[in-house]
């Protein structure tokens, strides 16, 4: 399936991925058989949902490299994100969190909800810097926070970070950590029982599952304290009758994601594609890469564009039938610039990012190549016009 619709190229897959195939006839064929019951329910009915919703948590437990009861369902990598910190807090009242600027708003404002923060620095790609983690560590003495916050890679420019190495300071420090895999799940491989993190969320949307679903994994051993409470569902770690068409649709993109094969094609195809956007983007003057250009995720990469306001850019491209995102004021629900670039010492007005999936194709790549010098120099022309006439 072609990312065109209707004329456009979709390079915004970091926001939102489009709904695999797999996952709407799974989520189409629930439907038709109008399955109908409680999950909770002893009743035939409640038996058949049931088991639908198990046969899904069991596809996401494989697809990540985990058993399925560490699985709880969520609405989403925020709530997963949430219920991580939350829990971690009500375990430890009073007890500071590690958290870096570069981790995404959801893990962040919760951190600062919950307790005071300790802030993790970063480099200039983005990536955490572990000398000073090991150092809040040992400051921490007999005070161990509560948890650190470590994203599987960045959003924003694609950084992956040191995932492994993190686990391994903060079990050596007796302290738990959250990793947030929502922009990493369905783009490289999580063994999540190899990595040994104590909560990892994730979020269907981000690699063609269903919006309104994710997904977090609990360490085995860990007493989840449920962020929403009114039910035991969730084995009583999240209260509320489960999204169980939401949840199909993310056991069916798990499943097609868990075909020998599938996810490592699906990143040489996605690295080859954002690759090239990276050769076209800084052949343009004045235009450079932002975050780590190597150690990066395989659908985002992430340019500093001189002389212009990439929202201007960005809008410029919308014309032109091409859906990217850029770092500045350009979200409908904020008018905040990213605090991730302004963590790595970047003015966010200058950045535009884009990101492939599973659905792009080289045509999305050569309309970019296309309207994107186009759009910079008609733009730095409109600059320089209004100089001279002052």
């Amino acid at each position: 399936m072609r990312t065109v619709l209707n004329g456009r190229h979709y390079l915004d897959h970091a926001s939102t991925a489009p709904l695999r195939p797999e996952a709407a006839q799974a989520m189409a064929k629930f439907i038709e058989q109008g399955a109908t019951g409680d999950p909770g329910r002893v009743h035939a009915e409640g038996r058949v949902v049931r088991d639908v919703i198990e046969k899904a948590r069991e596809a996401v437990a494989v697809f990540v490299g985990t058993t399925a009861s560490r699985v709880v369902f969520t609405s989403g990598g925020t709530e997963a994100a949430n219920a991580a910190v939350f829990s971690a807090g009500a375990t430890r009242p009073g007890a500071t969190m590690i958290c870096a600027d570069v981790e995404h708003s959801c893990v962040r404002e919760a951190a600062e909800r919950s307790s005071e923060v300790l802030r993790l620095e970063v480099d200039a790609k983005g990536r955490i810097d572990l000398d000073h983690l090991e150092a809040l560590l040992a400051a921490a003495g007999g005070a161990r926070p509560a948890l650190v916050n470590c994203q599987w890679c960045n959003h924003e420019v694609g950084t992956l970070q040191p995932v492994e190495e993190v686990v391994a300071l903060c079990r050596a420090a007796g302290v738990p950590v959250h990793v947030d895999a929502a922009a990493a799940a369905g783009h490289v491989p999580l063994e999540l029982d190899a990595l040994g993190a104590d909560f990892v969320s994730m979020s269907a949307h981000k690699f063609g599952g269903p919006v309104g679903t994710g997904a977090l994994i609990v360490r085995r051993g860990i007493r989840l304290q449920p962020l929403i409470v009114g039910g035991s569902q969730e084995r009583a770690r999240r209260g509320g009758l489960e999204n169980v068409i939401g949840i199909v649709g993310l056991g069916a993109a798990a499943q097609a994601l868990s075909e020998p094969g599938r996810l490592e094609h699906e990143q040489a195809a996605s690295r080859r594609l954002t690759a090239a956007l990276l050769e076209k983007a800084i052949s343009v003057s004045d235009v450079s890469a932002l975050g780590d250009t190597q150690g990066r995720v395989p659908h985002i990469v992430n340019v500093a564009v001189g002389g212009v306001l990439a929202e201007a850019v960005l809008l410029g491209l919308d014309r032109s039938g091409i859906a990217a995102h850029s770092g500045s004021a350009c979200s409908s629900e904020s008018i905040e610039p990213s605090p991730v670039l302004a963590a790595m010492g970047v003015d966010p007005d200058r950045s535009l990012r884009l990101s492939v999936g599973w659905s792009s194709t080289e045509a999305d790549i050569e309309a970019f190549a296309e309207a994107f010098p186009a759009a910079v120099e008609s733009l730095r022309a409109l600059g320089s016009a209004a100089i001279s006439s002052h």
